[in-house]
């Protein structure tokens, strides 16, 4: 059976998780945000098959999330090293891990803590803030259609969402 295709939804969540939207998609993410950058120490960290492994690093290199950067002269060695777009997946990485500790792992069983290396200091959850820095209680936001809805998009919030 093969799996339903996003790349054509007029939904920016639908389209990210066409990109993002493999289990081990963020699981890869994660290790490079911590500093794997080599093949077989995603193999290692993760217990993924190379396979799986070289595919799914391939598809990030593809969609510009990665980049693979030849470290060695000679022979064929390189690294992944997250891009630009890469790096903006932190705050979405953080969100679900802090949704996970809340929810799943519970309250004083997070496997790790993220610290402002700084201060020394736990970071802050992430939230949806207003215009004036001050959070949003998800009741109060409404969606509608941007700049970018499609004529069935438009539709569909005609009728209700």
């Amino acid at each position: 059976m093969s799996r339903k295709r996003f790349d054509k939804m007029n939904c920016s969540i639908a389209r990210a998780l066409e990109v993002l939207g493999d289990w081990w998609t963020f699981l890869i993410i994660r290790e490079c945000f911590v500093g794997t950058r080599r093949f077989s120490d995603f193999q290692t960290n993760l217990g993924i098959a190379k396979n799986i492994l070289s595919n799914r690093l391939q598809h990030l290199v593809d969609h510009g999330v990665l980049e693979r950067v030849e470290v060695q002269q000679r022979g064929s060695r390189h690294e992944y090293w997250l891009t630009d777009q890469g790096k903006d997946l932190y705050t979405t990485l953080t969100a679900l891990r802090e949704w996970s500790d809340k929810w799943i792992m519970g309250k004083g069983k997070e496997p790790i803590v993220v610290k402002d290396s700084r201060t020394g200091k736990p970071v802050p959850p992430v939230k949806v803030l207003d215009y004036e820095g001050k959070p949003v209680n998800p009741k109060y936001l409404s969606i509608e259609p941007g700049p970018g809805a499609d004529v069935e998009t438009r539709k569909r919030f005609k009728r209700g969402y």
